[in-house]
């Protein structure tokens, strides 16, 4: 799996957030995007993913060298962001029931098993609304690097997370990251990235 960006620029009405950017990543790459606040990269992770088109240039995705288009990239892609919305009236068994029912489970893991893995068997009947913010980003991570995907996004994984739930985060990373295009974007919360092979500092992609 490959995903190439040529000259790939956004602009919202007359501020361009990045452009004549450059990049080819490939499922040996681990990719960091850096930057501070409201430099761009959450956006630029939507251009990777696929739900927002570049201004200029283009974003093209390719397996065995044939080109994926449309549709079929959104089933190669898991996102997790703390801004990513999760059905609120949902169970914890039934928004993995739900998830999985349109992506599949890496390594043939039951649903109990994603469970344990997140690590909130003991709230796998409780409401979602009810969850504390950390285990809810525990959610969204678990989701994300346990589904069968080629293309795994992580937008400040470890928002809300404490000590605990960072060295969780680190170890799904280790398990389930492998052979995959894994990319994070962060504000230079080491935690986060250190783990990548490649780094991308947005603000030199500025105007």
């Amino acid at each position: 799996m490959k995903i190439i960006l040529e000259k790939a620029g956004k602009k919202f009405y007359r501020e361009w957030i990045f452009r004549n950017l450059d990049l080819e990543l490939s499922s040996v790459n681990s990719l960091a995007i850096l930057g501070p606040n409201g430099s761009g990269k959450s956006t630029l992770l939507q251009l990777i993913s696929g739900c927002m088109i570049p201004t200029e240039g283009t974003v093209l995705y390719r397996e065995d060298e044939i080109n994926i288009e449309g549709e079929e990239i959104f089933s190669r892609v898991s996102f997790a962001a703390p801004y990513l919305e999760l059905i609120e009236e949902f169970t914890l068994n039934e928004i993995v029931d739900f998830h999985f029912h349109f992506k599949k489970k890496i390594n043939g893991l039951s649903a109990n098993e994603v469970v344990e893995i997140i690590g909130l068997e003991q709230a796998k009947k409780k409401i979602f609304k009810y969850f504390s913010s950390g285990m809810k980003q525990r959610v969204k991570l678990g989701l994300a690097l346990l589904s069968d995907s080629k293309i795994v996004l992580l937008d400040e994984p470890c928002s809300n997370l404490d000590e605990g739930g960072i060295k969780w985060y680190r170890n799904l990373i280790e398990r389930y990251s492998q052979n995959k295009i894994t990319v994070v974007c962060s504000n230079n919360q080491t935690e986060e990235y250190e783990f990548c092979n490649r780094q991308l500092n947005l603000m030199d992609w500025k105007t």
